[in-house]
């Protein structure tokens, strides 16, 4: 009788300007391109039982998956050199049992809506065109949240929650970026930060 193969994990870690998240890079997709998953809290994490697991451990803070990796927050008493190994190897056996690490289908495309106005439109591709893989680098994402009076809000998520230098990205970064390529845009707003 053949026994399934199982799938090799590879995982390498990643630092980001936000010292209290790590990240883990995986040799394979964990979601869709585009598409994040932000879990705040453990009560958050019903479509993701890697998230969930990942919660209990006392350090973590908050747990967000994108494309090919998870970044970890973790509370800040605690430095990353005496739990980055555990929290690693969880999610290498968790990936190599096969298990998804988010349980979850679209009926449609989650980034766009055919409702969306033109400017709306157009900001959402600046973001997913230009933004979205600058921040994933860094661990992070930046949601479109609402665009009014001029005023674009997007969310704040993984790395960025609470990142030091969130504030200069997207001021100095997103918000110059915006009100350059579309002039009806005055200002970028982080919501619930």
């Amino acid at each position: 009788m053949l026994q399934a193969q199982k799938r090799p994990v590879h995982i390498y870690l990643e630092a980001n300007p936000n010292p209290n998240s790590l990240k883990f890079v995986v040799n394979f997709m964990l979601a869709d391109e585009g598409v994040s998953f932000d879990y705040p809290d453990q009560a958050s994490t019903e479509n993701s039982p890697l998230a969930h697991e990942l919660f209990n451990f006392a350090s973590v803070d908050r747990v967000f998956i994108a494309s090919n990796f998870v970044t970890v927050t973790k509370k800040g008493d605690l430095d990353w050199i005496e739990i980055q190994d555990f929290i690693r190897d969880h999610i290498k056996k968790y990936l190599e049992a096969g298990k998804a690490a988010v349980q979850f289908n679209f009926d449609k495309d989650p980034l766009f809506d055919e409702n969306d106005s033109e400017t709306v439109k157009k900001i959402k591709g600046i973001l997913d065109e230009y933004i979205r893989p600058a921040v994933e680098q860094d661990g992070g994402a930046i949601v479109f949240h609402s665009f009014q009076d001029g005023i674009v809000k997007v969310l704040l998520q993984g790395s960025c929650s609470g990142c030091p230098s969130s504030t200069v990205t997207l001021k100095a970064g997103i918000q110059n970026l915006l009100t350059r390529m579309l002039p009806e845009v005055k200002e970028v707003q982080a919501e619930g930060v």
